[in-house]
């Protein structure tokens, strides 16, 4: 078994220089996988006896658990099993009879990968290293290692993609099965079940994450953009091998005073960027669930009965008449919720009207309506709403800003779903810190919430109706305090 001595410059030791975004986590795992291949204080490595053969240098999962347990101040079993498998994943160590790369905690039998499949030696592969590897697989006639259904997959996808060179990565899959065969049998199998390891790690089963994948923004940060892929088998999918005395295509340029200038700003905007702290982002979240939570049906149930879990649909009929106090008090929680619901978007409107300044509402909703309309209607349409609301002399005017007003002028002049995107945004936005609040101190939202205007009982109804008949029967004279003593007191 390969040894991790720091001092020497072995290939799979991560160069403490890169500042590449995932060497620091590739420098954190080798230490923790040197420690666990140390002769004193690692793992016992062995060679184990099966039926009709002998498997070398293997290790039993239960015993990387019970280690890492030990070693790492672990208390939870399954955060052992986590970290292990966060190991496997990228291929430090993996299972010598399965594909998947994870860490159990049995007698599953695993083995530690070779320095020089290390991913800190920042290995891109090929294609058509691929396609040498499951062709050479192809060329052995060995049940362990027979294609499996998706490895048979890619190898005809490759076949069909590299049809023009295909005969020359035969020759290269050829040559790679002779080389082979002249190594030690012991030697020969260990090093069969690393090369399958790598390309379980950068061609992983379908299913399982592919851990040599680079977020978009941790690529904008590489510092060395210019670093040049490996290949496997010594050869790239131009097909021809890579020459050391050959320069480099793309040689390395230094940086200029624009570029110093260039990432001076970047870290400057990052420094000022606004950050929420996740406890802030939490107690957000809590709060909002609280607040919808008696609003959910499927968590509350409402009154008389949930008409998504059962046939009556009086739940519906309640809510097409006017709003109850639970209906209504949701509307304080934005105008975005105000709006949802028909009944308030209606009071909203009638309130606006008092204060004549409907017009914004209006607006707001006909450029709704754009955007669900027909793509024959839409021409029509948005020129109609340009002529009402913002062409000049306008019988239903609307107050934008000049930015906005230019960018919709700009808009008009091919006009779409969402031309009116800019002064719509601008509406809301005045709505919502003007109007919007004067609405919920209203006396009409505030008779709505307390529920003080409440609809008369049929027997009041009758009460009602017959003191009318008796008014009229004894005629005008009667007056209206006299009236007063002789109604029934609620």
């Amino acid at each position: 078994m390969a040894q991790c001595p720091r001092g020497q410059g072995g290939v799979g030791i991560a160069n403490p220089e890169d500042d590449s975004p995932n060497m620091i986590v590739y420098r954190k795992i080798e230490n923790v996988v040197c420690r666990l291949q140390e002769e004193e204080g690692g793992v016992a490595i062995r060679t184990v006896k099966s039926f009709l053969s002998k498997i070398p240098s293997v290790v039993s999962g239960s015993e990387i658990v019970q280690w890492l347990m030990t070693n790492l101040s672990i208390e939870d079993t399954a955060e052992a099993v986590h970290l292990g498998s966060l190991i496997a994943a990228h291929g430090y160590f993996f299972p010598i009879s399965d594909h998947v790369l994870s860490l159990k905690d049995d007698g599953t039998l695993y083995r530690f990968q070779s320095q020089y499949f290390w991913p800190s030696n920042c290995w891109e592969p090929e294609n058509t290293d691929y396609a040498i590897y499951l062709c050479k697989r192809t060329m052995q006639n060995k049940a362990r290692l027979e294609l499996a259904d998706y490895e048979a997959e890619n190898l005809a996808r490759l076949q069909k993609a590299f049809a023009r060179k295909w005969e020359f990565i035969f020759m290269q899959a050829e040559a790679q099965v002779k080389i082979d065969r002249k190594k030690d049998k012991v030697e020969r199998k260990i090093l069969e079940g690393q090369e399958r390891a790598f390309w379980d790690v950068h061609r992983p089963v379908p299913g399982c994450v592919n851990t040599t994948e680079m977020d978009i923004r941790k690529c904008r940060r590489e510092r060395n953009p210019q670093r040049v892929k490996k290949c496997v088998y010594g050869i790239t999918d131009e097909g021809q091998p890579p020459s050391a005395a050959q320069p480099p295509t793309h040689p390395c340029r230094t940086s200029t005073r624009e570029d110093v200038q260039k990432e001076i700003s970047f870290l400057s905007t990052q420094l000022d960027r606004h950050c929420m702290r996740m406890s802030k982002v939490a107690d957000s979240l809590m709060g909002y669930t609280e607040q919808f939570m008696e609003y959910d049906p499927f968590v509350t149930p409402p009154e008389p009965s949930n008409p998504w879990l059962s046939d009556d649909t009086s739940f519906w009929e309640v809510e097409a008449r006017d709003p109850n106090q639970h209906r209504v008090k949701k509307w304080s929680f934005s105008l975005e919720e105000a709006l949802k619901d028909p009944v308030g978007r209606d009071q909203f409107l009638k309130f606006l009207e008092s204060e004549f300044s409907s017009e914004n509402l209006r607006f707001w909703l006909a450029v709704q309506d754009l955007k669900r309309r027909p793509q024959q209607d839409v021409c029509a349409r948005a020129q109609d709403i340009w002529s009402e609301f913002l062409a000049e002399g306008a019988p239903s005017s609307i107050n934008l800003d000049s930015h906005s007003y230019d960018r919709t002028s700009l808009n008009i002049r091919e006009p779409g779903r969402y031309s009116f995107e800019d002064a719509q945004e601008h509406i809301f936005q005045l709505m919502k810190s003007d109007s919007y609040s004067r609405f919920l101190r209203s006396s009409t939202y505030q008779d709505l919430l307390t529920a003080r205007k409440k609809l008369p009982t049929e027997s009041e109804q009758g009460r009602r109706t017959s003191l009318e008949k008796f008014t009229r029967s004894m005629g005008k004279s009667l007056t209206g305090k006299r009236l007063t003593g002789l109604m029934p007191s609620s």
